[in-house]
This record gives structure tokens, C-alpha cells and sequence, in this order.
């Protein structure tokens, strides 16, 4: 079982954005950016292209009201995707808040932040998300 099927399972806390029968995402505890969240789905598959064909069209369109709620969130110019993940063998994105091309690096930098300002940005983006 991978730490992100843990997660998902409830054995590893997490600061959850949302939840549906195929995906999970939730805010990244090291993240490059505030409102930084991970969108997983709840297969074990390492690489995200070997994903059954309605997971890989499904997580797109799961993303898209996150990444609107983080963009009115964190006031950020767009919601990328990035699609890096090596760290553990189950398929996911990072949406990030960026920019600018500056921020094109920003997962090989990490921000610090505590459990509150982790708090903090659960809250503004699931209020964003209640609105839309």
C-alpha cells in the first residue's frame, strides 16, 4: 500500500480539498506554494499514463474546480499542472498557483509552513470551492 493509498484510507492525516468515488486530493505538507494541493487517484498505478482511460479523462475534470478555488485563493495569475512524482509509486498531479515563468521551478523549492498556515489554506480553498 502506498502512503498515498493511506492517506486516502484514513490511516495518514491529511488536510483534504475534496473526495470522489475515484480521486482524492489534498493540500501538499511540503509544498512549493501555498494552496500547493495533490490530486490522487484511488488506484495504485505508478505512472499516470498507465491509468485506465476514464481515470486519466476523469482527472481532469475533477482538477478543474480546485484549480479555479485555488486561483481565487491565493490570487494567483493560473493553476498549473505538473505531473512530476517520484517520491511515490501511485499516479498524481500537483496543482500549483503560479505567476509567472519565474515560478516554473518551484518544485525544486520548498516553503515552510505550519500546520496553521496549512489550516489557513484548507479553509480559503474550500471556501472557494463552496462558492462556485
Amino acid at each position: 500500500m502506498t502512503l498515498f493509498s493511506k492517506i486516502i484510507a484514513g490511516e495518514i492525516p491529511s488536510y483534504k480539498i475534496a473526495e470522489d468515488e475515484k480521486f482524492y486530493a489534498f493540500l501538499d505538507i511540503f509544498p512549493s506554494a501555498h494552496g500547493h494541493t495533490l490530486i490522487v487517484p484511488k488506484i495504485e498505478t505508478d505512472q499516470l499514463f498507465d491509468l485506465p482511460a476514464d481515470y486519466l479523462a476523469g482527472i481532469l475534470v475533477f482538477a478543474q474546480p480546485i484549480a479555479n478555488a485555488i486561483r481565487e485563493a491565493f490570487s494567483c495569475n493560473r493553476v498549473n499542472i505538473i505531473t512530476i512524482g517520484f517520491e511515490v509509486p501511485h499516479a498524481h498531479i500537483h496543482l500549483l498557483p503560479m505567476n509567472g515563468m519565474a515560478d516554473a521551478h518551484a518544485l525544486s523549492k520548498k516553503i515552510k509552513t505550519s500546520p496553521q498556515e496549512l489550516e489557513e489554506a484548507q479553509k480559503k480553498i474550500l471556501a472557494a470551492l463552496s462558492r462556485q
